[in-house]
């Protein structure tokens, strides 16, 4: 068996081994020649550049590999319950269940060349596709899988992980219960000693906002790197955890098509849930390019975006790994950029934060707000943030990591319904650091109030988990982060919390302070102290609103929307709406995940969110030659 496989080799001496017997199963030699070509230039395997770039179907090349051995194909293995997760999955093989014992393979690169080579035959041996492969192991180790992505953080690291507990929400609801007793009773005093214990805190979060606001961080860069050659480039893996998505899949996996980088190095992971009937549908209706693995997360508990995204990363093959949401649409040259600023970075640097901005902007009033609040975000604070140091509450997409990293600190908190938070503070904490990426992702902002305060409602909620988990052992995040970078930490948490939880109170009461003198302000003590503190609070904290606002919106071009920063106040009056809900909702269903929906955009300011085109770079014939 071994000679002829060597005599059939021979004759295909131009062709990599791990394809040239193709040419003895009806597929034209020249498509293989050119195949060959195209994986060298991109730096793949040639196996794997024919089935990622969709020259042939997956299953039609391991039946021919399994014909050209003389070895059974198992379409639906059945494993041994000692299978291995991730393991077997990475290596390519897996023990069967008996009374049937042996391996079945699905090998790629180096190891399928080994195995046409020095195939042993005493070796009891099946073959299967790396996709039948990879669920035959979830079915046997769907338990386990679902254990470690919900548990890993907690089990391996429990100090960040979220463990806010009853007790310790019963004691915030004290202490709000004894605010609001002492503003009612005795509002002079109590409002006294808020202001002079949150003042500090709110001073921070506005120093940090209007600190950001001076400093350059243009939404490009102002010079691109070299060009680096495909051969060059590492293996990027993209997650997408998507749920009842479909309409917005197919423009997804367009946006991904559209991306300036070798489709062979693309290693696309979708992560779906058992109960989602909608997204496979529209999946299946698809013709899906070779490089889109569809995962379906194991059932269990809780049913959160982090978890889904855990289920995914132990089966990462990038060097790089990067998070996108269902709706995004990326720059083109945004992957070979971070590979750029990663290259050129330390090892201590580990995620670059992308832009996200607001393509529906003008759906509604709501979308323009948000647009500005975004940009405000993302083009000024973030970067700014970024650039002195600071720790920094990422957004939930467009999030490049050093894998090897991610995979260090345990993933994601599947039990933080704001994940991106938590994981910017978490890696400040264990000492690395996030960098601003100036390449823009397009999102789709709610546009109906329900919507948007939904959404909303859940991002407070977890702001609260966040701040809550972080500081349990405020002492040993001190310790961790030094002064300077704890207090931007508790900015960004805690400040962030209570400046929306009390901004409508302490707005109002100072407004009706200077309208009303009321008995409780006269019989305050040293009122023109207080009057002049507050007075410093509110100004500082209104420039800090209106300003990198402003900021954001000259960069981005946006000047049209100027006179809609006006209505700041009132939409930070429903931010403040959200925090109270999503208060509630901690106490009631501290983990349910409030979806949001997309495809809904009625404008694009860059005329991408449109009704869905199949484009050429999904549909394309897996018969053709390489471009």
């Amino acid at each position: 068996m071994r000679q002829g496989l060597a005599d059939r080799a021979a004759q295909s001496t131009a062709l990599p081994i791990e394809i040239g017997f193709l040419s003895h199963h009806g597929h034209a030699p020249e498509v293989l020649w050119q195949a060959a070509a195209f994986a060298q230039a991109a730096g793949v395997s040639a196996d794997e550049y024919l089935i990622r770039e969709g020259l042939i179907p997956e299953d039609e090349f391991y039946r021919a590999l399994a014909a050209e051995l003389g070895l059974p194909f198992l379409a639906s293995p059945r494993l041994s319950p000692k299978v291995r997760y991730p393991e077997s999955i990475l290596a390519g093989i897996a023990p069967l269940a008996r009374p049937k014992p042996g391996f079945v393979s699905a090998p790629r690169g180096s190891a399928l060349a080994h195995l046409i080579r020095s195939r042993s035959a005493g070796r009891l041996l099946a073959i299967t596709t790396p996709t039948r492969l990879r669920k035959a192991v979830f079915r046997a180790q769907a338990p386990l899988i679902a254990r470690r992505a919900a548990h890993d953080l907690a089990d391996k690291a429990p100090d960040p992980a979220t463990g806010i507990s009853y007790g310790q929400i019963a004691l915030l609801f004290v202490v709000l219960t004894l605010i609001s007793f002492g503003l009612f009773h005795a509002p002079g005093p109590a409002i006294g000693v808020l202001g002079a214990a949150m003042g500090p805190l709110f001073l921070g979060v506005i120093v940090l906002r209007l600190a950001t606001s001076g400093l350059s961080n243009p939404v490009e860069p102002l010079a691109q790197p070299p060009r680096a050659e495909d051969a060059d480039l590492p293996v990027y893996t993209i997650i997408a955890a998507l749920y009842r998505e479909k309409r917005v899949v197919a423009r997804f996996l367009e946006a991904l098509a559209r991306l300036d980088y070798p489709a062979a190095k693309l290693d696309i992971k979708l992560v779906l849930e058992t109960d989602d009937r909608e997204t496979p549908e529209a999946l299946r209706s698809i013709a899906l390019p070779g490089n889109v693995e569809i995962l379906i997360a194991p059932p269990g508990e809780p049913r959160t975006k982090p978890r889904a995204l855990n289920v995914a990363l132990p089966l990462a093959l990038g060097r790089y790994t990067v998070i996108y949401d269902a709706e995004d649409v990326p720059d083109p040259g945004q992957l070979r950029l971070a590979v750029a600023r990663f290259a050129d970075a330390p090892s201590r640097i580990a995620c670059l934060q992308a832009r996200l901005t607001i393509d529906n902007t003008d759906d509604t009033w709501l979308t323009r707000l948000f647009t500005i609040e975004y940009a405000a975000l993302f083009d000024v604070l973030n970067p700014g943030l970024a650039e002195i140091g600071s720790p920094i509450a990422l957004g939930g997409t467009s999030n490049h990591f050093r894998t090897p990293v991610l995979r260090r600190i345990h993933g994601w908190d599947a039990w933080n319904v704001t994940e991106d938070a938590d994981l910017g503070i978490r890696l400040a904490r264990l000492g690395y650091e996030v960098k601003d990426l100036p390449s823009s992702t397009l999102e789709e902002a709610p546009g109906t109030l329900i919507l948007w305060m939904r959404q909303r409602t859940r991002w407070m909620k977890g702001y609260v988990q966040t701040a809550a988990s972080h500081t349990r052992r405020p002492w040993i995040m001190l310790r961790q982060l030094g002064f300077w970078r704890f207090s931007g930490a508790l900015a960004l948490t805690w400040g962030a919390v209570l400046s929306a939880l009390v901004y409508p109170l302490f707005t109002g009461l100072y407004l009706a302070s200077w309208l009303v003198e009321t008995e409780q302000v006269q019989a305050l003590r040293w009122t023109t102290a207080v009057n002049a503190y507050a007075l410093t609070l509110f100004v500082s904290g209104a420039f800090a609103m209106v300003v990198p606002a402003c900021v954001a919106l000259h960069r981005r071009g946006l000047w049209r929307l100027m006179p809609w920063i006006l209505l700041l106040p009132l939409y930070y009056g429903l931010v403040s709406v959200a925090a109270w809900r999503g208060l509630w909702e901690l106490a009631v269903a501290p983990f349910r995940w409030n979806k949001t929906s997309h495809g809904l955009a009625r404008t694009s300011r860059a005329g991408l969110f449109q009704k869905h085109q199949a484009s050429p770079a999904v549909t394309r014939s897996v018969n053709t030659a390489p471009p």
